[in-house]
């Protein structure tokens, strides 16, 4: 039997995301049942983790009228103070197994009463003994180390944690969720045409992304962290400098390094300063002709990728994500990289990041 790849998880995910959909609201009831009476939100992630949470966090806020701060558990265990005003901290690990995140919620529970949950895709993983209550995320065992469904999991569990909490708190009517569930139901259908135009793209754009020396992704608001996933998952597979970065950030120093072989993509959403993007991306392109633009809904730009779907600014994240996982793949194979060749294995037990070596195929 061959080796699972990146590729294969990927191409599970339009079913995935239909299975934790046709489960809500029971598999996030508990966490909600928690969650409701709390405003002021701690959330400990790293990794992929960190990334998915933030891509998370402003469609939770913006839903559920919570505030979230995630922090990175092990500079929070070993440094920062605990804010009086937290009611609740999450703690979020695909595996269950990340020492830093079980520590981070471990110092919670011994210096508060603060309430606690854990998400992960093990209910019965080392993360839920210092939690009150653990969500799994709905994406079973994923055996590759570069993850891709268990962050699309991971992002969409939380966002229906964060609806359920609008709803039972009355803030999204009924109607109003079912709109919600609906166009994370045609995000899900759309995966396969999201796969295919990526895949395209690719393959128009194969020698620019095979030889390129470095990439940046810049985008605002919600979409920052599928710059922080793409430099991620970049890093992890492609293995060349990578940047991910917040529109305005870009501006402010990062913009001095961009040079006529840069290769740099533009997250374009419905945003009240999508002009500043606009913008940015018109004047990059005069001093570099590698610029990408990946947007929502058709576009005419060749240099665009369009998917095939609508979502708004808050929704896009969990679908930004996909071409970036297809293209980390097929990048790192055309340079040469087989990644079903595992490498640095003994890492996580070595520097003690994971409870217990990974179960990878």
């Amino acid at each position: 039997m061959d080796k699972p790849t990146m590729m294969t998880y990927v191409l599970e995910q339009s079913e995935m995301v239909q299975s934790i959909l046709s489960r809500f609201p029971d598999n996030v009831e508990e966490f909600v049942d928690i969650a409701l009476g709390t405003s002021d939100w701690l959330v400990f992630a790293t990794g992929s983790s960190y990334n998915a949470a933030l891509s998370a966090k402003y469609y939770v806020e913006n839903r559920a009228n919570v505030r979230m701060e995630i922090k990175e558990p092990f500079h929070f265990t070993h440094y920062d103070r605990i804010s009086p005003h937290v009611d609740l901290a999450i703690g979020i690990s695909q595996s269950g197994q990340s020492t830093s995140t079980i520590g981070a919620l471990a110092r919670v529970r011994q210096e508060s009463d603060i309430r606690t949950i854990a998400m992960a895709s093990d209910k019965n993983s080392a993360i839920s003994e210092v939690a009150n209550a653990t969500t799994e995320i709905g994406c079973g065992k994923e055996r590759v180390g570069y993850v891709t469904k268990g962050f699309t999991a991971t992002v969409l569990t939380f966002m229906l944690a964060g609806l359920r909490l609008a709803q039972r708190k009355g803030i999204a009517s009924d109607d109003q969720v079912n709109s919600e569930l609906e166009a994370l139901r045609k995000f899900g259908k759309a995966l396969p045409d999201i796969i295919t135009a990526t895949e395209n793209f690719y393959e128009q754009y194969k020698e620019e992304f095979v030889g390129a020396p470095r990439f940046t992704v810049v985008g605002n608001g919600p979409a920052v962290g599928t710059t922080k996933e793409m430099e991620t998952k970049f890093s992890e597979t492609v293995r060349l400098p990578t940047q991910g970065i917040e529109l305005e950030a870009f501006m402010h120093g990062p913009y001095l390094e961009v040079n006529p072989e840069h290769r740099i993509f533009f997250l374009e959403t419905e945003s009240p300063v999508k002009h500043r993007l606009e913008a940015l991306r018109a004047y990059e392109s005069r001093i570099t002709p590698y610029t990408y633009t990946i947007r929502l809904g058709e576009s005419n730009d060749e240099r665009t990728l369009g998917l095939p779907l609508s979502l708004d600014e808050y929704q896009a994240p969990i679908a930004l994500i996909v071409p970036f996982q297809i293209l980390a793949h097929h990048i790192a194979g055309g340079r040469g990289i087989d990644l079903t060749q595992r490498i640095y294995t003994d890492f996580g037990v070595a520097m003690q990041s994971k409870t217990q070596p990974g179960d990878y195929a």
